[in-house]
């Protein structure tokens, strides 16, 4: 069945076809035209545009701490299992140095668990760091079993120790890398938001020139006039706020560098290798502690070395001397294995833990801290661009709002006096 519309309304559809047809309604309908697209415009701008500098904003107070977070969790749970296998080669009571360093990591990573609990609004992070909450405390109990093994001379500690590291390794080091590359992933994704044009907002503002040149076409056929002044200046704004959206996206994509040797992936790398160098420092000791068949270990050790090798490769100079600290550290272990291999333990011990500067534990501790050094500046320069980009969106959202309504009502002054030819 066909459906009819009611009399009335098909008379009012009727009244408005024959008005668009003469003249003056057909001006009547651009002005109304141009101040629905100019105010819708510029509502869409102002919204998508201030969308950049919120976004700025939640990168710098949320994404990039938690992800900074992250990243120490990360960083503070390999130190900490690097600091237990250290003291525990030590025997009997270990030096307070290296009570402090283990003291240290899981006092950081204490901190760094806290503030990533606070920030974990979504199930799949509320559940690793559940999981990390759970897992650390049986951790320290197993290396503080061990410890006090180890201060009587009994073997068991060893086999504490094992456990301890084994539980790092399998349970809580995975969730912290599982959890530091999910806010890497937010960080990211905030980048993108600042630093990605407003498509929507640019569409529009085309429309509104585009619309423009067809009301010019429409009024030169009506009234034989070239140009209307409202329609010009109305036209003249919205290439004004296109021109300043075009402008603030380069300058904003400009500011944030996301690529290979940007901060923020070189930001990635760093803490990679602070991770990799304390995980190949667990093997170094774990080595030791064993006594037994090193092929395994030192398979290990050699496959993290080689990745962090690379790691540092892709962000320092080859000149560096955070390369010729890692090529002193793998030297010194090489002189380790070649003593435990000629059943010089002690000497073996003394190369892993001793305070003479060839040793590794003093080698490993500057090359630790440079690569912290490195790590801690590159944040800043990652937070300085964020700011950066978000502050190329200031006044935009406003400006392209301003612009707009006053294209609205530039339109409007400009064809009221051609209706008023008519009345």
């Amino acid at each position: 069945m066909r459906l009819r519309l009611p009399a009335t309304v098909r008379q009012g559809a009727d009244w408005l076809r024959r008005l668009a047809a003469t003249t003056p309604g057909a001006i009547a309908a651009i002005a109304v035209a141009a101040v629905v697209l100019c105010l819708i415009s510029g509502l869409v701008c102002a919204n998508e545009l201030s969308d950049k500098t919120t976004r700025r904003d939640n990168a710098l107070t949320r994404s990039e701490p938690l992800n900074n977070a992250a990243q120490s969790l990360y960083v503070a749970l390999s130190q900490a299992d690097a600091s237990a296998a250290t003291a525990f080669l030590s025997g009997g009571v270990e030096s307070p140095q290296i009570r402090s360093q283990y003291q240290q990591a899981l006092a950081d990573a204490a901190g760094a668990l806290a503030t990533a609990t606070a920030g974990a609004n979504d199930p799949q992070s509320r559940r690793i760091v559940a999981n990390i909450s759970a897992d650390l405390p049986a951790y320290t109990g197993l290396v503080e079993s061990a410890r006090a093994n180890n201060r009587q001379g009994f073997p068991v500690g060893s086999a504490y120790l094992r456990e301890a590291s084994g539980l790092m390794q399998k349970s809580l080091l995975p969730s912290a890398a599982q959890l530091a590359t999910e806010r890497a992933a937010a960080l990211r994704a905030d980048q993108r938001a600042i630093t990605g044009p407003p498509w929507l907002a640019i569409v529009l503002l085309l429309l509104v020139l585009a619309g423009a040149g067809a009301a010019s076409r429409i009024l030169l056929r009506r009234t034989n006039r070239l140009f209307n002044l409202g329609i010009v200046t109305a036209a003249g704004a919205a290439l004004v706020a296109l021109v300043w959206v075009v402008v603030s996206a380069i300058t904003s994509a400009g500011a944030i560098d996301t690529g290979a040797g940007g901060p923020t992936t070189r930001s990635e790398n760093l803490a990679q290798a602070r991770i990799l160098g304390q995980q190949a420092r667990t093997d170094e000791m774990l080595e030791l502690i064993t006594r037994g068949d090193t092929t395994g270990t030192e398979a290990d050790f050699s496959a993290k070395t080689g990745q962090l090798h690379d790691r540092l490769s892709g962000v320092v100079r080859a000149d560096s001397p955070v390369l010729l600290q890692f090529s002193q550290w793998v030297a010194g272990h090489r002189k380790q294995v070649g003593y435990y291999d000629a059943a010089n333990y002690p000497a073996a011990v003394e190369q892993a833990i001793g305070t003479a500067p060839t040793d590794s534990s003093g080698i490993f501790t500057v090359l630790d801290d440079s690569v912290r050094a490195d790590l801690t500046q590159t944040r800043v320069q990652v937070r300085e661009q964020i700011a950066s980009a978000g502050d190329s969106w200031i006044g935009a959202a406003a400006g392209t709002l301003v612009l707009l309504v006053f294209a609205a009502g530039a339109a409007v002054i400009g064809l009221w006096p051609r209706l008023k030819e008519f009345q």
